[in-house]
């Protein structure tokens, strides 16, 4: 079987949220079956199972039709949120033992006075710390150099350890790796079989030794539970007679790797549910010609917003574990700093799950905490009793109360008693609706902020991107939301709720490999570039394991760049004509609009080059179908009626409902409705138009006027 399994064969995404567990199943010509179950957080495989016998029975699919499965999942981050992974020891260059606890830490506003504040510790104890005698200067010369008896006596200490995985991390690596493959190979030979061992020449050649150090750790530290866990899919997977699909994990910065890639280095994976709805978005701008498209998922935990230009997320190569911020934007050095690609995403604990509290100002908060898939929001009545958004919506009208998917009946009463403890009687507001209201309107406002966050303070107009909305909460606010910002189109994609599975079916198999050197790009002889990019083009074709001459094979170039003298770079994207120009003058005019773009002035310095990248990618689907005419416009007749409560009405008001697998193309409606999906419910707000395409997307047009104002902090 090829790597992307047979051409005609079914095709299959998983996802794993903190409330429902997503499963999509395409058999191609349009056939796509989509389910959601709910999260087992016991045993996540156990849904994962049951969500695979639900959507292969329904699309008619037996299990050994199926050629390729995607999986996403956050395993990674949740194992080092839990501080659940393997017991990790560390190897570093004489002299730097204390690494991590020097470390470079950075307090948010709410932590500025606390004479207690902690920051955030890696998962290490001090005494699996062990240091080599060899030291590398930053030009790659071995001053001190490590010889193998060395090594040896050195690896029969940590071994004598015990731990479960073992990372190294020696100064300047990213110049010469020998002394670490030295170390790398006695410490296999003197542990048990199959330790992990992780190196930071193979993680993240990079240079800044606390952040590549970190990210080695980490990726040790999660390597035995990963690897476990890839295991017990592939075992699962097996069980369920799809032996012979081929599995693949998505990273973080949108693409896919095989399960053993991800068990190698499972830091790739930090991202990873994440990033599969920013791919859905951008294949629905693709096919939408939508050059703009403002990425928004909402679950029932988080909320994700992200940007996609011409069908590319935006993709950063830095990251905080457990860091500390504003609106879902963590501040460097509050948290555990993960130099691997990512894809640039705000998220913030507002999805239905998320739980509604009063603070000991009096104040409304929503989130972060979510209640999850065990107990749920109290309307499951599965143990829940504290208030949700999910609760509030149900309250107000805006779900329909025969239930959600997987069977789940929603119960008003269950809902309106715990609003009524945990909301209206703390703040003293004796109207449910008002108190269910202002947990709406909290929620909107915190995505909201995310969304200027991603927008408005990376110097990008709002107004001129699309939203598109997905997940199984998305749909119920993407309007309100796109109206606050001014804008006018918001896109509902078939199947939006579980929209992040659907991702995972386009996802492209990918590899990123990146080499640090720092370079005058007027000094630098002409050829030296070209040579670090042929080299990183071989070893990321290599990795695919798809042949040096596969015609399939996309190859996209990017350099850090900074100005002399500067500590941190700006990662710009350069074309192969441009890097066989003499001084690159291109790449630099390049960065200095970035710089601009970014910081707000222009300066007339020399620049360096320090790290270069590239990334191959093979695509496992076609391309995006191409924009439909739009068929003739019909006004349906609605499948029946809600009263709901809208802020622009100022009162409860009747709504019509609609059943999306009725709603016809071409289909007009107008505000105020609802569309009742099986994984999703779309909100139409009063002043709003939907319309259905010839693909069942629906797209909703927004005043500006449909909120009053603007929502979130100016």
């Amino acid at each position: 079987m090829t790597a992307g399994g047979s051409a005609t064969a079914a095709t299959v995404g998983v996802d794993v949220g903190g409330t429902f567990t997503d499963v999509v199943v395409s058999a191609g010509a349009g056939r796509d079956e989509a389910v959601k179950v709910l999260t087992t957080p016991a045993d996540p495989l156990v849904g994962v199972r049951r969500g695979l016998r639900l959507g292969l029975a329904r699309a008619g699919v037996a299990p050994g039709e199926v050629g390729r499965l995607v999986h996403g999942t956050t395993l990674a981050t949740n194992v080092i949120l839990e501080r659940r992974g393997a017991r990790v020891a560390f190897v570093t260059t004489a002299g730097f033992g204390d690494l991590f606890r020097l470390g470079h830490d950075a307090r948010v506003e709410e932590d500025r006075y606390d004479l207690l504040f902690q920051p955030p510790r890696p998962p290490l104890e001090h005494d699996l710390t062990f240091e080599a005698p060899e030291r590398t200067s930053a030009r790659g010369e071995p001053l001190t150099p490590l010889t193998g008896p060395a090594a040896a006596e050195l690896a029969a200490r940590v071994a004598a350890a015990g731990p479960e995985a073992v990372a190294v991390c020696f100064l300047h690596s990213w110049a010469n790796p020998e002394h670490e493959r030295v170390m790398a190979r006695e410490l296999r030979a003197a542990l048990p079989p199959g330790t992990h061992v992780a190196i930071s020449a193979d993680v993240s050649p990079e240079l800044r030794e606390y952040e590549r150090g970190m990210t080695t750790l980490l990726s040790a530290y999660v390597g035995p539970v990963m690897s476990r866990y890839l295991s017990r899919l592939r075992q699962v997977l097996a069980d369920e007679g799809l032996a012979q699909a081929a599995v693949y994990v998505m990273d973080s910065a949108g693409g896919v790797m095989s399960t053993q890639a991800a068990a190698v280095r499972p830091i790739l994976t930090i991202e990873s549910g994440g990033a599969a709805g920013v791919v859905a978005a951008g294949q629905i701008g693709r096919a939408g010609r939508h050059p703009r498209v403002l990425s928004f998922d909402m679950g029932g935990t988080t909320a994700k917003m992200g940007l996609v230009r011409d069908g590319q997320p935006t993709v950063t190569h830095s990251f905080e574990v457990s860091g500390k911020g504003s609106f879902g934007v963590a501040r460097s050095g509050s948290g555990l700093p993960v130099r691997t690609p990512v894809v640039d995403l705000a998220e913030v604990g507002a999805g239905g799950g998320s739980i509604a509290w009063v603070d000991p100002t009096g104040a409304l908060r929503v989130g972060p905490h979510s209640a999850g898939a065990e107990p749920g929001p109290a309307c499951y009545g599965r143990g829940g009793t504290q208030p949700t958004v999910t609760d509030a919506n149900l309250v107000l009208g805006y779900l329909d109360p025969a239930g959600l998917a997987d069977g789940v009946a929603l119960d008003r009463a269950r809902a309106e008693e715990a609003l009524r403890r945990g909301v209206a009687e703390p703040l003293g507001i004796a109207d449910l609706l008002a108190a269910a209201h202002a947990v709406h309107d909290v929620a909107v406002a915190t995505m909201a902020a995310a969304i200027r966050v991603v927008t408005v303070q990376r110097g990008e107009d709002p107004r001129d991107y699309t939203m598109v909305a997905f997940g199984g909460a998305g749909p119920m606010f993407a309007a309100r939301l796109a109206a606050a910002f001014g804008i006018t189109d918001v896109v509902v994609p078939p199947s939006a709720g579980v929209g992040s599975a659907v991702g995972l079916l386009h996802a492209d198999l990918a590899v990123e490999r990146v080499r640090t050197r720092v370079l005058d790009p007027a000094g630098a002889p002409p050829d030296e570039v070209k040579e670090i990019f042929h080299g990183l083009e071989a070893d990321a074709v290599d990795a695919l394991a798809l042949g040096a001459h596969d015609q399939t094979v996309t190859l996209r170039y990017s350099v850090d760049l900074r100005y002399r003298g500067q500590a941190h770079q700006l990662t710009v994207p350069v074309t192969a004509p441009e890097l066989a120009e003499p001084g690159l003058p291109a790449l630099l005019a390049c960065f200095r609009e970035v710089y601009r773009a970014t910081y707000g002035v222009t300066l007339d310095a020399p620049c360096e080059l320090v790290s270069y990248r590239v990334r191959a990618t093979r695509p496992f689907a076609g391309p995006a179908p191409g924009a439909q005419p739009d068929p003739p416009v019909h006004q349906p007749e609605p499948d029946g009626a809600r009263t709901a409560l809208f802020a622009e009405a100022g009162a409860p008001v009747p709504a019509a409902v609609f059943r999306y697998e009725r709603l016809a193309p071409g289909a007009l409606v107008a505000g105020p409705a609802f569309v009742d999906g099986a994984e999703s419910t779309t909100l139409v707000p009063p002043g709003a138009l939907l319309r259905v395409d010839a693909t069942g997307t629906l797209h909703i047009q927004v005043a500006a006027a449909t909120t009053g104002q603007a929502v979130g902090p100016a």
